[in-house]
């Protein structure tokens, strides 16, 4: 297989790729016979020395921290990537007999018996995948203010008194004067560094600004709705890319998981709760602006009817489910809203139901 003497298009190649090291199994397409096994270490270096050289290989790699940079590398290198799905593919990682050899091994079998199988993910390019990054660490940092934030009101609960109310922002501004005199030593430290992560918080937020209206100005077709602000906007745009790959614009919803799952066999068909496939991050900014928009400070818009339509009609988790049916239907409309380029009616509906009935009349 290193002479360049194969007929590297009859090739199957699987990778378990790991922190360290990755394994890899080569396969003849046809007979299905076992031509390499081995491992290699997981760096740049090491992936273009072992697979640059060849051309025209069909190489399956389970999704994981590395599969983006080495999935783009074998792309470069001329090879056709799939990358698998871990949430379809049970048969790798749902057995209790489970090593990386083994791993490499079905992930060759599977892209060589029918790559479908594998139900293969397409990463993100490297640039939004960089731009995602500040929205991923503003999130942490978020997190990380949470907690320290929850972990300063538990202490002084413990201690018979409270902290007044006051939104994260000013935390550290307002509750300082309200520490115990016994805690203070103890939670001034904590203070300020909920005031040090306030103001990282706040660059984030600038960064990201400046990035949606420099670099991605389709922001502002999603931002046109109300409750649909920059870091929505951005993240929406960033994670699905190229809006171009969804053939239908409610097809976004269950790209997201935002979709119920099913469970059909024979006369049974139960309907599940959503598969929460897709990016976590964007369903929860999602269902975060579902509530503004739900809220009683919201215009008035399709999307608010839709969501008290199902609301109304009682029974139990009525509003969860509105919720989620408008969350859903939500990146529905900001799909169409950026191939469309459209001017957002939030009563277009509304309105031709209203036409049609006059029609009618």
């Amino acid at each position: 297989m290193g002479d360049g003497s194969t007929e590297h298009s009859r090739i199957t190649v699987g990778l378990d790729l790991g922190d360290k090291y990755s394994h890899i199994c080569a396969l003849d397409t046809d007979s299905g016979e076992l031509l390499e096994e081995g491992r290699l270490r997981t760096t740049p270096e090491a992936f273009g020395r072992r697979f640059g050289y060849e051309r025209g290989l069909r190489v399956a790699v389970e999704v994981g921290t590395h599969s983006p940079w080495v999935s783009r590398l074998l792309e470069d290198c001329g090879h056709e990537v799939l990358v698998a799905n871990p949430r379809r593919t049970r048969l790798i990682y749902g057995e209790g007999r489970k090593t990386d050899k083994l791993d490499a091994q079905k992930l060759a079998r599977l892209a060589r018996a029918d790559p479908e199988l594998l139900y293969p993910i397409e990463h993100r390019g490297e640039g939004s995948q960089a731009n995602l990054s500040l929205i991923h660490s503003r999130e942490a940092l978020v997190r990380s203010r949470s907690q320290l934030i929850s972990h300063a009101r538990g202490t002084v609960k413990s201690f018979g008194s409270r902290l007044p109310g006051c939104s994260a922002p000013s935390f550290h501004k307002k509750v300082r004067e309200h520490l115990p005199s016994e805690l203070a030593e103890g939670l001034g430290p904590i203070v300020d560094t909920i005031a040090s992560l306030t103001e990282k918080i706040g660059d984030y937020d600038r960064r990201i600004e400046r990035l949606a209206t420099e670099r991605y100005p389709e922001t502002e077709l999603l931002r046109q709705i109300q409750g649909i602000g920059t870091l929505t906007a951005l993240t929406f745009v960033l994670t699905l890319e190229d809006p171009k790959r969804f053939a239908k614009s409610r097809d976004v919803g269950a790209y997201l998981g935002l979709v119920p799952g099913r469970d059909q066999s024979g006369d049974k068909d139960v309907q599940r709760g959503i598969t929460c496939a897709g990016d976590k991050m964007l369903r929860a900014l999602l269902v975060s602006s579902t509530h503004y928009i739900l809220g009683p400070f919201s215009q008035d818009s399709d999307l608010k009817r839709h969501g008290q339509k199902i609301a109304s009609r009682g029974g139990k988790n009525a509003k969860k489910r509105a919720v989620v049916a408008v969350a859903r239907k939500l990146s529905v409309v900001l799909h169409h809203l950026w191939v469309s380029g459209e001017v957002y009616e939030p009563l277009h509906n509304a309105r031709c139901m209203e036409a049609i009935g006059e029609e009618i009349a």
